[in-house]
């Protein structure tokens, strides 16, 4: 076993002060020290070698490889493995070369400030990252905890609360929690005007108006709520399509023939941390499809330009496949090839022509085939008829 050269130290507002003796005497006895300025101010009068954050901070891993064989600490914000750079270490280097020391997190500290409990809450951040993405979780009562980027932030979300419906939501900032300068400001989303520390975390309690957009993260949402063309996979076939294509946490999908982005923007509402490459030839959708990226709260949808199966060359193999739009036996030949195991493909085909490609693909693979009606009731003059939608058929099947 490889000796623990690397210990990842949680620390407070409170400093050293707030550390276990344990943990107090492995800073104490580090001959190399990295983290932020911050971090470095919350652990002064320590005789070691002191080295800032990296930049790029993806170059941090290669910085702490050139350090093994010294007694290296780093030094992180709360819980190291919560949001934090404890992960990304973890996954870079062999878990038994590496010590956690955690403190308490930011969200156990915001909880207890809100007596809520942690069980019934949201964690999230958007710190370094976009803040669209809280988006995909206002819902009503819903009760959310953000680790925010910047003093900015707060009022970006309570734009987003209140665009969307969600004005009245009650929204409280701290900072600095645990420490002598801890700080409260709180207030509602539709009425938010606090000039608030840089470094906080965000409480929200989503509290939904009459008339307030209804964005569940099951698959389904309504098609107004894409902007689109005309041409879309429509509410109730989107929801069957991502039902075969089952979202799982973290996995990916290549959308191929993206157009508007609908199935794609789904698939990511629908699971933490999911991911999606959309492949469209036609620049207008593209940038219909990154628009409603950013509205419907999936600012991390990649759409590329270009067809299948050319398109496919040189991308990340992905955990599901849905070709809404050129079907051929050679992208989903390609497309099949790059799978991953237990992979799900699924194709929906309407016009006669594609539906004649997708029947003989099913007879040389097998999978799942069906037949999708859907009728809309609709003013038929002074009274109401049903007009049905194209019909879709949809072939799916599973990569073992």
């Amino acid at each position: 076993m490889s000796a623990r050269w690397l210990h990842i130290v949680g620390i407070g507002e409170d400093g050293m002060d707030g550390l276990t003796p344990a943990t107090r005497a492995v800073v104490e006895a580090a001959e190399v020290i990295v983290g932020g300025d911050r971090h470095h101010s919350l652990a002064a009068n320590i005789t070691a070698e002191r080295l800032a954050w990296p930049s790029p901070f993806d170059a941090l891993i290669d910085q702490l490889r050139a350090l093994q064989g010294r007694r290296v600490v780093v030094l992180a914000t709360g819980d190291p493995l919560w949001f934090s750079v404890g992960a990304r270490i973890g996954r870079a280097l062999p878990p038994d070369q590496i010590t956690y020391h955690p403190q308490l997190s930011a969200f156990q500290l915001a909880a207890a400030r809100m007596g809520w409990s942690l069980a019934d809450v949201e964690t999230l951040t958007v710190h370094g990252r976009p803040v669209e993405q809280m988006i995909a979780f206002i819902q009503p009562a819903q009760r959310l905890l953000i680790l925010t980027t910047g003093a900015e932030t707060p009022t970006q979300i309570a734009r987003f609360l209140t665009e969307r419906g969600f004005g009245r939501s009650p929204m409280t900032v701290l900072a600095s929690m645990g420490g002598t300068e801890e700080q409260r400001f709180d207030g509602v989303a539709e009425s938010w005007s606090h000039d608030v520390p840089a470094f906080n975390t965000l409480a929200v309690e989503c509290v939904a108006a009459p008339d307030a957009a209804l964005l569940p993260r099951v698959p389904g949402l309504a098609d107004e709520l894409f902007h689109h063309d005309g041409t879309m996979t429509k509410q109730e076939v989107r929801a069957a399509t991502l039902a075969k294509l089952m979202p799982m946490r973290g996995a990916l999908l290549w959308d191929i023939g993206a157009g508007c982005g609908s199935v794609a923007v789904e698939w990511m509402r629908a699971a933490r941390y999911a991911r999606a490459i959309g492949i469209e030839p036609r620049a207008d959708r593209r940038a219909m499809a990154a628009e409603n990226a950013l509205a419907l709260g999936t600012p991390k949808l990649k759409v590329i330009a270009g067809e299948a199966p050319a398109a496919l060359e040189g991308l990340e193999a992905p955990d599901a496949v849905f070709i809404g739009g050129g079907l051929s036996e050679e992208s989903f030949a390609a497309a099949w090839a790059a799978l991953r195991p237990l992979g799900r493909l699924v194709a929906n085909a309407v016009t006669l022509e594609s539906e004649a490609r997708l029947m003989a693909l099913h007879a040389a693979h097998g999978g799942q085939l069906v037949k999708l009606q859907v009728n809309r009731a609709e003013p038929v003059g002074g009274l109401t008829g049903w007009r049905p939608l194209m019909p879709v058929t949809q072939w799916s099947l599973v990569k073992r």
